[in-house]
């Protein structure tokens, strides 16, 4: 690619802070647009594209952005919107920079999941409506069907699915910004309901709410704005079949692919090595352990070992989730951005109780869809 592009910087709301509820999608967006200005010291007139991402569905409304458009400061700018999966939104303001068209972007994402149907509820609209949508498919029961090859193709133990909701939940517990945030036990994750066989209510992520904005400039700009530029390094995307019996659940296809992509493009040859920590979108624990082997980590049906190894701990070899994850926090269309915010903080060194020693290169990682069908995979570097 021709030029550099680079995070200027990031803002978070507090997912689950108890006032969170009390404010609007609008003020969400406010808080973490203004706080992102003050950090750069730029005005909202130096902003030359805004990229809105949030979801009619989950805002209840047509035309979603259109209410939080003001906040946004994207009135009467170039402010297009991506739905769902806001690291979607992010690739396309890096390919406006690319362009050469744009010097600065924006990127802002906002979810309040607490005025919204249930994931499931909503996630079932996503569904083919004639065969799909009447057995129940959505976004939990597709994650068990998933869940249920895993762990009859590779005997994968209760305790291990419990020792990823363990792990993230304690990581979070460092994260002011995360929802939900707790010292468990296995004894414990084990012990909660079971929402769609064999995964239980603490293995699946939950709703939440918050915003969260960043910050995009050419390599130019970058090096005025800030003195710890992190770097656009590579991008990935793709998508799988439709149906879920049309494609094998445990072979994530297109987290192969998108991986591959974003391992080309940024000069990666083996991520085990090279990366030194991943924000990855795990829905339910399960997932977590699929995305290690479609992110290249380790081979097909060793997930397992990492965890049972201690490699994705926090004190790992290849710390994933260092924030807690999306277990911990899921603001629904916000939480792929939240994961590229995550891993810019632990680059520039400002991840506080949750940073990583001496991280270089970091992936972000978002998917959408059941069972994981699109996937993006976005590499930094300091």
């Amino acid at each position: 690619m021709s030029g550099r592009v680079a995070i200027v910087d990031v803002a978070q709301t507090k997912h689950g802070a108890p006032y969170i509820r009390n404010l609007t999608v609008s003020d969400l967006v406010y808080i973490v647009v203004k706080e992102l200005l003050e950090k750069t010291g730029i005005s909202i007139e130096d902003l030359e594209t805004i990229i809105t991402s949030s979801s009619d569905f989950w805002q209840g409304s047509g035309c979603s952005n259109v209410f939080y458009f003001d906040a946004a400061g994207a009135y009467l700018k170039d402010s297009p919107k991506v739905e769902e999966d806001s690291a979607l939104g992010f690739v396309y303001a890096f390919m406006r920079i690319l362009s050469g068209h744009f010097d600065k972007a924006l990127i802002v994402a906002v979810t309040k999941c607490s005025e919204a149907p249930s994931i499931s509820d909503i996630t079932s609209l996503n569904s083919d409506p004639f065969y799909q949508r009447p057995v129940g498919i959505e976004e939990v029961t597709a994650a068990g069907l998933q869940a249920q090859q895993y762990v009859s193709r590779y005997k994968l133990s209760d305790e291990i699915r419990a020792e990823i909701a363990v792990k993230n939940y304690r990581n979070a517990i460092n994260n002011p910004y995360a929802h939900r945030r707790m010292n468990l036990t296995i004894d414990e994750v084990l012990g909660s309901e079971i929402l769609a066989y064999p995964l239980r209510r603490l293995e699946v992520a939950d709703g939440s709410d918050g915003a969260v904005a960043v910050l995009i400039s050419s390599e130019e700009a970058a090096r005025k704005l800030t003195d710890t530029p992190v770097w656009i390094r590579g991008v990935g995307w793709s998508v799988d079949h439709y149906f879920l019996g049309d494609r094998d659940l445990l072979e994530v296809v297109s987290l192969r692919e998108a991986s591959e992509r974003a391992y080309k493009m940024s000069g990666i040859r083996y991520p085990r090595k090279q990366i030194d920590l991943a924000e990855v979108c795990e829905t339910s624990t399960v997932q977590e352990l699929l995305w290690y082997e479609g992110l290249g980590f380790c081979n097909r049906g060793e997930g397992w070992k990492l965890i049972a190894d201690g490699v994705t701990g926090m004190y790992g070899e290849l710390p994933v989730n260092p924030s807690g994850g999306v277990l911990a926090t899921n603001p629904y269309v916000a939480r792929g951005l939240i994961r590229v915010a995550e891993a810019t903080l632990q680059l520039k060194g400002e991840a506080g109780r949750r940073q990583v020693p001496d991280a270089e290169t970091a992936i972000a990682h978002s998917t959408h869809g059941a069972a994981g069908s699109h996937h993006t995979v976005i590499v930094l570097g300091r």
